[in-house]
């Protein structure tokens, strides 16, 4: 049994944090973790698959689990995820969908119209590419839905971008081998943390830039009523 076999077979006691209890998931089940992983990630997005993917790469090289088996694996669980969301959205339909995002807070019709008009532009690359933006790659698959998009168009883009993603992170996980897990072991519980604080920081300046532009269009609004002094 080789040095990094018997680190493995170590309790997995090493990980913290909500990425930790992936990770351990991930090494207890094998490929279908790895599946299953990038699936809870479709829907838990602070649990970021660039922390999460590499582990599975670094088990493939210690033979744990098979390398095009992961990469298989963590495609059929970004699709499965994606399907979900693809239905929701087909499910709620535009007209509900825009009036859902009006009642929001800090958030208007306006908001939806722009976001709508941005993938009727560009449709299947929009899908493409929102693969492999995080965040993005969790909800591009609404829009979709809302607008029918043919089930194997969206099935095929989707495919191919969570394909192509999927396969760079293992196959860094891969090609570096024993330096991941003992990073990975030591830093979960701050990329943990560093995950949920990104989200944090987003979301507080999309609320500043939201508020300030809300001021600035009420200040408007006064000086259309007031008119020339």
């Amino acid at each position: 049994m080789t040095h990094g076999t018997l680190a493995l077979a170590a309790p997995q006691s090493g990980y913290e944090g909500f990425i930790g209890w992936v990770l351990s998931l991930i090494e207890s089940l094998g490929e279908i973790g790895v599946g299953l992983a990038v699936l809870i990630e479709t829907f838990v997005p602070p649990i970021p698959s660039e922390a999460i993917l590499p582990a599975a790469g670094f088990l493939a090289y210690d033979g744990r689990m098979s390398a095009w088996g992961a990469w298989a694996a963590a495609t059929i669980g970004g699709l499965v995820g994606a399907w979900i969301w693809y239905a929701i959205g087909a499910a709620i339909g535009r007209d509900r969908t825009r009036r859902l995002v009006g009642r929001i807070p800090l958030l208007d019709h306006d908001d939806f119209d722009k976001a709508e008009a941005f993938f009727q532009r560009w449709g299947g690359r929009a899908v493409l590419l929102g693969r492999c933006v995080p965040l993005v790659r969790s909800f591009i698959s609404i829009p979709a839905g809302i607008e029918r998009m043919a089930l194997w168009r969206f099935t095929l883009y989707t495919t191919i971008g969570s394909a192509v993603w999927n396969g760079i992170w293992i196959g860094l996980g891969f090609a570096f081998g024993p330096a991941i897990r003992p990073i990975l072991e030591q830093w979960s519980g701050l990329l943990s943390d560093i995950a949920v604080g990104a989200i944090v920081v987003l979301l507080v300046v999309f609320i500043a830039l939201r508020i300030r532009r809300r001021m600035r269009e009420a200040a408007a609004r006064r000086e259309q009523e007031e008119g020339p002094a």
